[in-house]
Parts: structure tokens; C-alpha cells; sequence
């Protein structure tokens, strides 16, 4: 495999021309001879602002960051560190513990102290080999390999102070109430454009929404349109992902009376109705679809006739004729 060379200032000050010049990014690759991915990848890196890109300013960037080679780890830097460590590790002591320790017995000596996540890091770089099982058995897991940790999503999160999915009314969950609904988004070509996807947990019947954007407010108040037009009995809650579309919930709760359920990270199975529908959606509108060029007409079409399609889970009945049945 050949050695992969950095961008010199040179290259750098082709790319900023030809930018100015508007030049197509394959053609700008096929004249500095370099891949078209190496070119977009320098532009999205180092441009100072979108759509603004300068040579210096990339040059002074790209060095500022340029990967530096990382030295040796403390523990092999420190054969009196490593000793201490290892003959700790080989009595069962967890790296936290003999963390803990370190600092009681050298409270005044930066140098033997160490973080449970270096020795950690340690034990899982070592070669294959006797060393490592024999190291690696003696932590509480015996874990070969290191799991990364997890972390509370609801501080991180743009939702914030929501219901989650636990706490969701049992008649939800076992769908024998109808009113309880799903919802999402289905997105489009460079994910820059999408429509709303609300489906009844209890009938599958689907509205599509039209969207002007993914922002938070606008999904809000288009979500809010839709639940007007439904009878108060078939709106209770709304079960949704973690996306920060839905981070205005509790003014659509205010303006729909709907409480809305938030799933766990990357459970799609918690909302299988609406991921089901999706999928069903993608013979209509393909993932390159630019859904500002999709019509609110064109959207009801494509709805009516996915409610009309007989379902298997309702009996070869249609969402539409389930859901029409409760409004009559």
C-alpha cells in the first residue's frame, strides 16, 4: 500500500482557487491529482467558516492538529509503577483499587500514581499472549476486550426532562387501547430535507407530514397540525427517538394534549410500528429523495394507499378500515 502524503501549502492554495472559480470537487481532484474524498475531507476540516476556505488558514489549522507520535505509556516508563500495578493485578485487586492505593502510599509522588482508565488501557494493548489472559483473568469480568462506557443520554441529550419509554402506560404497550401513536422522521437525500411519520400502535394507520425543515420547531407545530384533525379519544401519547427534532415536547404536550415517550439510544424495536412504516415508504421515496420537491398532494397519495394495503397483524383488514371503524 502506498504512503499517504499530506496536503502541502501548495495543493492547498489550487484548492482555495478553484473553490473561488467554483470548480467541481472531482474535476479540482483530477487536476491537483489527488481523491476527490481527500479534497472534501481537507475543505469540511480545516474551511474557517462554510463555504469559506483559504490556504493559510488551512495550513496553520492542519498543523496545528497534525498527529503527533505518542510516547511511551507510564507504565513502561516506570518499571516501579508497572511492578506495583501488576503484582496488585495478579492478587485479584481491581485497577481501582490499586489506584486508591498508590495515592495513600505515595501521597507526595506524581510519578507512581496513575488513573484505573491507563491501567486498563494497558491491559487491553498488550500482544496476544500469556501475559495478557494471565492479566486480563484476574479483573472481575474477564473481559478481553474494552466495552465502552456507557453514558446517562439524558444529560447529553438535546431532550431534556422526559418521559421515557419505562414509564409508559401499560395499555400502550400491549396495544389493546387505541390513541397511542408513533412517530418519526423519514430522511432524505444528504439528509438535508424529510417528512414527519406518526402511525396508531393498535390500527397502523400513518399520516405523512410535510416538512419546510428538521428543526425542532417546525416538527413541533406540523406534528401539532395533524393531531387537530383526530378525535380526543385517539390521542394520547406519541412514542418517539432521542432526535433533537422532538426537543420542543412539552409546549407540543401544551398545544396537543399528547405526552410524549422517549425510547432508549438505538432501540428502533421500541417503536417497530413506525419503523416498520418506514421501511414500507422506501419503495415510494428512496433515500436520495429531495422531499421539498414532494408535494402535500403527492404525500396523501402515497398515505391513502398504505392504509388501504390489507395488513396480516389485523387480519387482512386495511389501517384505514380499523381506524374508521373507531371514528364511527
Amino acid at each position: 500500500m502506498p504512503n499517504y502524503n499530506r496536503l502541502a501549502m501548495i495543493e492547498r492554495e489550487e484548492i482555495s482557487r478553484h473553490l473561488a472559480r467554483g470548480t467541481p470537487i472531482r474535476t479540482m481532484a483530477i487536476m491537483i491529482q489527488r481523491s476527490a474524498s481527500s479534497i472534501s475531507r481537507e475543505i469540511r476540516r480545516n474551511a474557517v467558516a462554510p463555504k469559506y476556505y483559504r490556504a493559510i488558514f488551512a495550513q496553520q489549522r492542519a498543523n496545528k492538529y497534525k498527529r503527533k507520535p505518542q510516547g511511551q505509556r507510564k507504565l513502561d516508563r516506570n518499571p516501579k509503577l508497572k511492578e506495583f500495578v501488576l503484582t496488585h493485578l495478579r492478587k485479584n485487586w481491581s485497577p481501582q483499587q490499586i489506584v486508591n492505593k498508590l495515592k495513600k502510599v505515595y501521597p507526595n509522588n506524581m510519578d507512581m500514581h496513575i488513573s484505573h482508565e491507563s491501567i486498563y488501557s494497558y491491559l487491553y494493548v498488550l500482544p496476544r499472549g500469556a501475559l495478557k489472559r494471565e492479566l486480563t483473568t484476574c479483573l472481575r469480568q474477564h473481559h478481553r476486550a474494552r466495552y465502552k462506557q456507557k453514558v446517562d443520554r439524558r444529560h447529553k441529550s438535546p431532550i431534556q426532562d422526559y418521559f421515557s419509554i419505562e414509564e409508559r402506560p401499560a395499555e400502550d404497550a400491549d396495544r389493546t387501547i387505541p390513541g397511542h401513536w408513533e412517530g418519526d422522521l423519514l430522511i432524505g437525500g444528504v439528509h438535508k430535507t424529510a417528512i414527519g411519520t406518526l402511525v396508531e400502535r393498535t390500527t397502523r394507520m400513518t399520516f405523512l407530514v410535510k416538512l419546510r425543515n428538521k428543526t425542532a420547531r417546525e416538527v413541533r407545530q406540523s406534528f401539532a397540525d395533524v393531531f387537530k384533525e383526530i378525535p380526543d379519544g385517539l390521542k394520547k401519547t406519541l412514542t418517539y427517538d432521542q432526535g433533537g427534532e422532538m426537543a420542543e415536547h412539552k409546549l407540543f404536550y401544551q398545544e396537543s394534549n399528547i405526552t410524549v415517550y422517549f425510547a432508549h439510544p438505538q432501540s428502533p424495536w421500541e417503536r417497530g410500528s413506525n419503523e416498520n412504516t418506514n421501511g414500507l415508504l422506501r419503495q415510494y421515496f428512496p433515500k436520495s429523495t429531495d422531499f421539498t420537491k414532494i408535494s402535500r398532494e403527492r404525500l396523501k397519495e402515497v398515505q391513502d394507499e398504505l392504509n388501504d394495503r390489507p395488513r396480516k397483524t389485523l387480519d387482512w383488514d386495511s389501517p384505514h378500515e380499523r381506524f374508521s371503524k373507531l371514528l364511527h
